[in-house]
């Protein structure tokens, strides 16, 4: 067979069997917030809610005000958020503004934690992960599949603060190296740093069970991140989450601050990093929305309409600068897992036919 006809015949069978764009990303980091409402994203601060009445703030009007109000809607949003939208939405896109015809929402009927990790994750809602208290995943992640991948074997990693992701991610199947809850502390580094972070770990009231807090996973991933070769990494955020259903508005914003702050700090080790600057694609999302009004926002789920909705933000080599993206088709939570692969050249729905479509078409224009 001549060139010609070999190449002919190589590019019919990339278009029957659907192979995955490739470009420029040779990382991807999915790095999730748990719970963060849309509404806060894109408008900042709920001035409703800056009080102790219907907020359950601790900290003085006056000082919240000072911290993250503005009357001008894109300037407060850049007080909580400064890399959201001082880098992201400048070099990246962001998607999930309502109010300027651009939804994300996710497609599972339970509005809560673990149906919506099972979602993102495996390309498609699966009705019966109805709780969060649901047991060892039956689906395959798209980080399990790309780690079964010789490509990738042995550079897939997992981080996080909610101690059911080794579930989520059902490590006895799926062999990952997952940090979360209780293991995100190694107990086997005895160096005067490694103690320190275990006596800390050791000694902070958690929120829930084993789970810690965001500075310890921000701590552990910074300095795995100086040394990994990771090519795809799922970062998990928890306290913006924890801190609504406490019913502490103040301790929401001031979460959401640091966490954009840790996006922030992992993004300037990357850009340092060599083999990394200039390959890296972030991904940056939430796992689900919350309900609104004085007392709905505390919390999520079906008796929490509102809960749905969610928001999205891409930053890499491969992302046009289009900024926040109006008047687009909707998106869903669902496509994130194609997405992932397909910025790695992969194409997880030739594995997983029922699996949502990669958000790259959206992403392109």
């Amino acid at each position: 067979m001549n060139t010609v006809k070999r190449l002919l015949v190589a590019s019919v069978l990339m278009l029957l069997c659907g192979a995955a764009w490739a470009g420029k990303t040779r990382h991807v980091i999915l790095l999730i917030s748990d719970g963060v409402r849309w509404q806060e994203v894109f408008t900042g601060a709920d001035p409703t809610l800056m009080n102790d009445k219907e907020g359950g703030s601790w900290t003085e009007i006056a000082v919240l005000k000072k911290r993250y109000w503005n009357d001008d809607v894109e300037a407060r949003r850049a007080l909580l958020f400064p890399f959201l939208w001082g880098t992201v939405a400048t070099q990246g896109q962001i998607f999930g503004n309502q109010a300027k015809g651009s939804v994300a929402r996710v497609t599972n009927e339970r509005w809560i934690s673990y149906p919506g990790y099972n979602e993102m994750l495996t390309g498609a809602a699966d009705p019966q992960i109805r709780t969060n208290k649901f047991g060892v995943n039956p689906n395959i992640s798209v980080f399990e599949w790309l780690n079964s991948k010789p490509a990738f074997a042995g550079k897939v990693e997992v981080w996080a603060t909610w101690s059911k992701f080794p579930d989520i991610f059902n490590i006895a199947r799926s062999k990952l190296p997952v940090r979360a809850g209780g293991s995100l502390v190694d107990r086997n580094d005895h160096s005067p740093r490694g103690q320190l972070f275990t006596e800390l770990y050791d000694t902070t009231t958690p929120f829930e069970d084993e789970d810690p807090m965001d500075s310890f996973l921000h701590i552990a991933l910074r300095e795995r991140l100086a040394r990994s070769d990771a090519r795809a990494l799922f970062v998990g955020y928890g306290d913006t989450d924890n801190w609504a259903h406490a019913g502490t508005y103040d301790k929401v914003l001031q979460a959401a601050h640091a966490f954009d702050a840790y996006a922030a700090e992992l993004w300037q080790q990357i850009q340092a990093k060599p083999g990394w600057k200039d390959q890296t694609t972030l991904i940056i999302a939430t796992d689900h929305g919350r309900g609104s009004g004085p007392v709905l926002w505390r919390d999520h789920g079906v008796k929490q309409p509102g809960s749905e909705y969610i928001w999205l933000a891409v930053l890499g080599p491969d992302t046009k600068a289009l900024g926040e993206r109006e008047n687009v088709p909707q998106i869903t939570q669902s496509q994130i897992a194609a997405t992932v692969a397909e910025f790695l050249g992969e194409d997880f729905r030739a594995f997983k036919p029922a699996a949502a479509p990669s958000l790259l078409e959206a992403l392109s224009h």
